[in-house]
């Protein structure tokens, strides 16, 4: 991870902010990051959705739209922790090329089952990282943004689990005699 701390330009008076320079500065790269790898995220969940073909690909074209319209939420969310701490959210689909931690989104496929399989391997990362950050922000002394990743967390968890389940079920295997 590139350190983006050289763009941390607090926007408020530092009297006004509880939280010390030190762990603003902290703060700032932890979020940035996950800012970055959310944006990542939702690109190739929008992918997954473009192209998904097969046995209930509108079904999982839906669920897609819907996963992406969640993670612009936390896009915000995540901008707006980043800005009320002091910093500055650098959310630029180029940043997000160089901080987020999610490999290439395979761009062969259109298969159902292989974009709910490359989907659960990233949301899967993703929650990773939330809960890595979680135990960061907390320990840095931020309950404010550990409770942040934690409400994005509950989300991605619950996501991730219906996608495993598809991937378990024989509903995305057009062999099945159900289909």
């Amino acid at each position: 991870m590139n350190s983006i701390s050289e763009l941390h330009t607090p926007a408020f008076d530092a009297r006004l902010i509880s939280i010390s320079p030190e762990a603003q500065t902290r703060l700032v790269d932890i979020l940035n990051q996950t800012l970055a790898t959310t944006v990542d995220l939702k690109t190739q969940v929008k992918q997954a959705q473009w192209n998904v073909t097969g046995i209930n690909s509108y079904h999982l074209y839906e669920i897609f739209d819907e996963i992406a319209t969640e993670l612009d939420l936390y896009i915000d969310m995540l901008a707006e922790r980043i800005t009320l701490i002091g910093g500055l959210a650098i959310g630029t689909a180029r940043n997000a090329v160089k901080q987020s931690i999610l490999p290439e989104y395979p761009l062969h496929i259109i298969d159902a089952k292989d974009h709910v399989v490359s989907l659960a391997e990233r949301l899967a990362i993703y929650g990773t990282l939330l809960w890595e950050n979680i135990d960061r922000t907390s320990v840095i002394g931020d309950a404010d943004t550990a409770h942040l990743y934690s409400e994005i967390s509950l989300v991605i968890d619950k996501r991730l689990w219906f996608l495993d389940a598809l991937i378990a079920s024989s509903k995305l295997d057009p062999n099945s005699p159900q289909n």
